[in-house]
């Protein structure tokens, strides 16, 4: 035979202005139990009383039942106490109590010196982790320097093949679909002139010092760069961050330099190969009517125009880049939330970053490269 038990009750009664509920029977979050709804009464309550009368078995249920009459009591400005409960579902309903609800989001559009100074508040902090994962890079380069850094040098080698050998064809696609269209405005403005050959000067500096460094750092940001932020976010979700650091070793040292790294070491390499398909492009364009301009006389002319400071030039901009790239996905995916969308999250914050970066540092060249009359 089961054993009777008594179904959960809460009989509420008005005592002058003071709302009496005695509680009793057992309460169970899968069965039947009454709502706090059902005893407030008169909103003109000036205390509220919850007292124990042949209270059985309870779990949360309970507790939950508390906090509702706490919140409606607050509302109303009355006083509530408890009589003859259990004093760990007191402790359950104070726990509750302390946990905030979310806040609701104001409704319209905030002020202007709200949203600037929300807006420089979170500039501010993402300034302030960025130095911060510098500054660890940098102590982390001192340390391997030392001997004492936890640098698998087999990780960076197969983050190079990852970020290097398999990025070849989306970087020499994309490097020649870009000569060519260099190519082909420049004959706009040249033919004018009957300049034709000079196509080979503008696509030749175009290519060198500026378009193929910034195509494959475009590429990198947003194929290495995402990787790199979704392979951190996923491994902090998970935890691995969290037990390298209990068992002693860097995540600096061991997961973020490797990458760095690599892509510091593979970019030169990358806009060598773009600023290559770039001239091939647009030498394809000028040998085809209406230029019809000779692959040698093409390349000729291209040689008198591109010297050694234009080449320097480009891979002293491709290997910061991949400096700023792999910084970018590194501090995004150690940003990451513990759960898949944040994942995904610092993945596509990783891209808008590292891109972000790459046109303020090529800003940046510009002025300094035009100062020094490079």
């Amino acid at each position: 035979m089961s054993e009777f038990q008594p179904q959960a009750r809460a009989d509420a009664s008005l005592e002058g202005d003071t709302l009496v509920v005695r509680l009793g029977g057992d309460w169970r979050i899968a069965g039947r139990h009454p709502n706090w709804e059902d005893a407030a009464r008169d909103p003109k309550t000036r205390a509220v009383i919850l007292r124990a009368d042949q209270l059985g078995a309870w779990d949360s249920s309970l507790a939950l039942y508390l906090q509702a009459a706490r919140i409606w009591s607050e509302q109303i400005g009355a006083k509530i106490s408890f009589e003859g409960l259990p004093d760990a579902v007191v402790k359950l309903a104070d726990l509750l109590a302390k946990k905030s609800p979310p806040t609701a989001k104001p409704a319209g559009l905030p002020d202007l010196f709200t949203a600037l100074g929300g807006a420089t508040v979170k500039l501010w902090g993402e300034i302030k982790d960025l130095a911060q994962l510098v500054g660890e890079c940098v102590y982390s380069g001192g340390r391997f320097f030392r001997g004492q850094a936890q640098f698998r040098w087999r990780d960076c080698f197969d983050e190079m093949q990852q970020c290097g050998a398999m990025a070849l064809p989306i970087v020499g696609l994309i490097s020649f679909l870009v000569g060519i269209t260099l190519a082909y405005t420049g004959s706009i403005v040249v033919r004018q002139y009957g300049g034709d050959i000079w196509i080979a000067d503008m696509v030749g500096l175009a290519v060198v010092r500026e378009m193929g460094p910034m195509m494959a750092a475009i590429v990198l940001a947003g194929r290495t760069g995402a990787a790199y932020a979704a392979t951190l976010g996923n491994m902090k979700a998970n935890e691995e961050i969290d037990a390298l650091s209990t068992l002693g070793v860097s995540p600096i040292d061991f997961l973020v330099m490797p990458r760095i790294v690599a892509l510091f070491c593979m970019m030169p390499f990358l806009a060598l190969y773009s600023d290559g398909l770039g001239l091939l492009g647009g030498m394809a364009i000028a040998a085809a009517p209406p230029l019809n301009i000779p692959a040698n006389l093409y390349w000729s002319e291209t040689q008198t125009i591109v010297d050694l400071s234009d080449v320097s030039t480009g891979l002293i901009k491709a290997a910061s880049y991949g400096l700023l790239i792999g910084v970018a996905g590194c501090l995004r995916g150690l940003q990451a939330e513990r759960s898949a969308a944040g994942v995904g999250q610092a993945a596509t914050a990783a891209v808008v970053t590292g891109i972000l970066l790459i046109i303020v540092a090529d800003a940046i060249f510009a002025v300094v490269f035009n100062i020094l009359g490079w």
